[in-house]
């Protein structure tokens, strides 16, 4: 009882409560000030009421030890890294620590499985929760998260097609619609394979989304595979169909006349309207 009391001290006073959500990353020896809060955190099914007795000894002086090493890091390397994107609308918050997650290992086309374990090639699919969309995901078995594949006009070739798709991401204008704040930032290019991966930051806590867009060899000829997705939390309360939607917008508007560019209305996606509590 002892123990479980100072354990339970211990953890309110080092742990913020939004710390809480998040899965406990790995320890590499170096943390940003923006990771700190992610170190301590417990399972998702963790109870408030429950969670004294769902912290175990080991994980905890495991956590607490890790956020003391990276507090140590913080202070006398200068680890954090408040200003990632130089196009954010404003520096008011460069002094909260930011939680950006951590890049997904497998971006890009790759070998996949589906919910029967049939394997296909495609963009990294999206998990349950309600703040990704991705047109390799199946329709049929991921209809939530699913969305189609946007296509070009007739007329353009493929490496074409995918710098109209640069241009349009480069007038991307941070904050519209109160999203992505903290700016963004157009990481790889390859318009002769078909491939656009871009990051997207929230103003105020960090938060790092990912977009891509793919040519994948064997689907349609003049198709580009898309995929929006949050690193952090469960619910992204509209950003990624926010994003999808303005560029889509901004595509068909700037691009040449005819491209296909669906966005995510509440009639395909009323499952991702409700739980993120979205007016259709």
């Amino acid at each position: 009882i002892i123990f479980r009391m100072k354990t339970t001290i211990i953890a309110s006073l080092l742990i913020p409560s939004s710390a809480f959500l998040q899965p406990v990353p790995s320890f590499t020896g170096k943390f940003s000030v923006g990771q700190v809060s992610e170190l301590c955190a417990v399972n998702d099914d963790a109870t408030e009421e429950g969670l004294s007795t769902s912290i175990s000894r080991r994980n905890l002086f495991s956590s607490v030890s890790q956020l003391l090493v990276a507090t140590s890091v913080a202070t006398f390397t200068g680890a954090s890294d408040s200003n990632a994107f130089d196009n954010k609308i404003s520096s008011q918050y460069d002094d909260r620590p930011k939680r950006r997650g951590a890049q997904p290992k497998d971006l890009n086309v790759g070998k996949r499985k589906d919910m029967v374990g049939e394997e296909y090639k495609g963009l990294k699919s999206c998990g349950p929760a309600p703040n990704c969309f991705c047109s390799t995901d199946d329709a049929e078995d991921d209809p939530d998260h699913s969305i189609p594949a946007w296509k070009w006009p007739q007329g353009l070739s493929k490496k074409q097609a995918f710098e109209e798709l640069e241009e349009t991401l480069k007038v991307y204008k941070p904050g519209h619609d109160n999203i992505d704040g903290g700016g963004f930032k157009i990481v790889t290019v390859d318009t002769d394979k078909g491939y656009i991966y871009a990051q997207y930051e929230a103003l105020k806590n960090g938060y790092i989304d990912d977009l891509e867009f793919s040519y994948i060899d064997g689907l349609d000829e003049n198709a580009v595979q898309v995929r929006s997705s949050s690193r952090v939390g469960y619910l992204d309360y509209g950003v990624n169909s926010k994003r999808l939607n303005y560029i889509a917008k901004t595509l068909k508007e700037k691009g040449s006349s005819g491209w296909s560019a669906p966005g995510v209305e509440y009639k395909t996606h009323r499952g991702y309207y409700s739980e993120n509590n979205l007016s259709p």
